[in-house]
């Protein structure tokens, strides 16, 4: 029998210890192991999140309608009523929707309009109004060419200007706005004499204007499908 060299004697050693430490960092496999972590694995899904499908990354579930944000619409309109139930519906069906930059844009369209109706500039009114409205404004134009007379109109401002009504009818939105201006306007006749209006005087008007959009359309644009004039 040969005998071990010392050499081979510390080898066989230094291996057993190095595997006793093996053993005390990794452990025995008792078969009650938690697997290897995998980060595609499903997990249990957090408050707001849609239960995962497969190797299909959770995403955050759409806040419900009881959950959403409305504070910028009870800004405008007293919670609980008819207005503010409108506006609600309307962002249910467009969430994009922006009470405050409507009325931004309302302002807009209404000095437009007004001052388009009184230069006569067809072109503009066809852009800013629903085809029944414009066929009104176009045929008062006309008339008014025909008697000969002109109007002048000069647009102060808007007083003020709110919601008074919303519907979703269909896939066609509707928005009813109160507004109230200051216009300085006169007609003068051939002659050039005021029939109608003062050029000078500043008058308050207040109209009730009905704005509706279609929602599936690719126009993001509102016309004006319907005028009242409130006394």
């Amino acid at each position: 029998m040969e005998f071990l060299s010392f050499g081979t004697i510390f080898f066989i050693v230094a291996a057993v210890v190095v595997l006793l430490q093996l053993r005390s960092v990794l452990g025995k496999r008792t078969g009650s192991e938690k697997p290897p972590f995998n980060p595609y694995a499903t997990r249990a899904p957090k408050d707001g999140e849609a239960k995962p499908q497969g190797n299909v990354v959770s995403l955050p579930v759409r806040k419900s309608a009881a959950e959403a944000d409305f504070s910028d619409i009870d800004a405008l309109a007293k919670p609980g009523s008819e207005v503010n139930n409108g506006l609600r519906a309307v962002r249910a069906a467009d969430p994009a929707f922006d009470p405050k930059e409507f009325l931004n844009g309302a302002k807009i369209a209404y000095e437009m309009i007004v001052t388009a109706f009184a230069e006569g500039d067809r072109k503009a009114l066809r852009g800013l109004l629903a085809k029944d409205v414009f066929d009104g404004f176009e045929a008062e134009i006309t008339a008014r060419d025909q008697r000969g007379e002109k109007m002048q109109s000069s647009f102060v401002g808007i007083n003020k200007i709110d919601f008074v009504d919303a519907e979703v009818k269909g896939s066609d939105t509707h928005l009813t706005l109160r507004v109230v201006s200051q216009l300085i306007s006169a007609t003068l006749d051939k002659e050039g004499k005021v029939i109608e209006g003062d050029p000078e005087t500043v008058t308050e008007v207040k109209d009730v204007w009905t704005f509706a959009r279609e929602m599936r359309s690719k126009d993001p644009n509102w016309k004006l499908v319907a005028t009242e004039a409130e006394d």
